[in-house]
């Protein structure tokens, strides 16, 4: 759902899409990683240092809600609760 797909044909390049997946997952955890963008260090520094190499921002955000369930997915297979040393 978070992971984007290319739509190239040959020499054309189009632009990717997050478009698969579930809807509803995707636009709470859109709205989680906004939160997390503003009040996490974690996730905060990784926004600000792909904003400064020049992403667009909703690439940035995209990243970032990446970012944010693969960390979310570690800590529900170890059982363990949120520790900013583990998303590093």
């Amino acid at each position: 759902g978070v992971c984007p797909y290319n739509r190239d044909s040959g020499h054309f390049r189009g632009k990717r899409c997050i478009s698969g997946g579930r809807a509803d997952i995707r636009s709470v955890l859109y709205m989680a990683t906004l939160a997390a963008t503003r009040f996490n260090p974690v996730i905060k520094a990784f926004h600000k240092r792909l904003k400064e190499a020049g992403k667009v921002p909703k690439v940035a955000i995209v990243a970032c809600m990446r970012k944010l369930l693969t960390i979310l997915n570690a800590m529900i297979k170890t059982s363990q609760k949120w520790k900013p040393a583990m998303a590093n």
